[in-house]
């Protein structure tokens, strides 16, 4: 837990007597404001606050907590003004994650890249195939690729990631070419095995077709899946940040260019728009830069 975070979350919420108020001026959802300060009465071994239908009341631990967290946030206020300077250049540890497969593909460079650009940061890069926590991994930045987010997190859209239906020359050759969605039936398909496992869905216009698939491999990563499907064993359903320059190559070959699976957003999140430090509004900014718009790992 950032702590002196917490403290800050506990100040404003008992200074506002709610933690929608104090969600609305920290720009933090109120699931964070409120996850916040259960974290610090974990960690003070006491209940802070007194919560009712109608008010916040602080506890007797509570108000001593308070003036204990306005003193200590004082303090770090005292060393930041000391510290800093105006228009310094961004610094320090910004920890990220991501998941393996846009993180091997493209991330790793852009984030050597931006390290060029700003020599005082250091970066951690923890790559998971999983939403982490972002208080309890102490991740300042997740990048993740989701068609919708949870409404109280903090996200900026990085790019687009669209999806495309493929499988290698060999596999065609040897099981013929799929020419409709239904098709993909009698097929060997290769699937996630954590989420859309069982059914793959297009859009065509207005169109909307859902298609039961199955196959005799599935994973939970998609590189897993790219390689096998560069093997000859099976169709897949992949990212084009991923297959986009395989089917360039020829390695690949697109099916089903008529229908497109939904599109994802590739997402930077972090818990506070008003305490974000400079590492990470500019490593956002870069990414943004980088992968924005229409990015070159794309088909159409």
């Amino acid at each position: 837990m950032d702590r002196l975070t917490a403290m800050q979350v506990f100040s404003e919420v008992a200074q506002r007597g709610s933690f929608t108020a104090a969600a609305e001026h920290l720009e933090m959802s109120r699931v964070m404001v409120t996850r916040y300060v259960g974290e610090l009465e974990s960690w003070m071994g006491a209940r802070l606050l007194q919560r009712s239908t109608r008010r916040l009341s602080l506890t007797d631990a509570g108000s001593v907590c308070l003036a204990q967290c306005r003193r200590m946030l004082e303090l770090s206020q005292e060393m930041r003004d000391q510290s800093g300077q105006p228009g310094q250049a961004p610094q320090g540890m910004l920890r990220m994650t991501a998941s393996m497969s846009f993180g091997i593909a493209h991330l790793a460079t852009a984030v050597t890249d931006y390290l060029a650009r700003y020599p005082a940061v250091s970066v951690d890069m923890l790559m998971v195939d999983r939403s982490v926590n972002l208080i309890e991994d102490r991740v300042d930045l997740a990048v993740r690729i989701s068609g919708e987010l949870d409404p109280g997190l903090v996200a900026r859209r990085i790019a687009p990631c669209r999806s495309v239906v493929c499988a290698s020359p060999a596999y065609l050759a040897r099981r013929g070419r799929p020419e409709t969605p239904g098709d993909l039936a009698r097929h060997n398909c290769l699937t996630y095995s954590n989420f859309g496992k069982g059914e793959w869905r297009f859009l065509r216009g207005d169109e909307r077709v859902s298609v039961a698939v199955g196959g005799n491999l599935s994973a939970n990563e998609a590189t897993v899946l790219t390689q096998a499907t560069l093997a000859g064993a099976g169709i897949a359903l992949q990212p084009t940040y991923l297959v986009g320059p395989l089917i360039r190559a020829g390695q690949l070959v697109r099916l089903l260019p008529d229908w497109s699976p939904p599109e994802l957003s590739i997402w930077g999140v972090y818990l506070s728009r008003r305490h974000a430090p400079a590492s990470l509004r500019t490593m956002l900014d870069f990414l943004i830069e980088r992968f924005g718009g229409e990015p070159g790992w794309d088909l159409d």
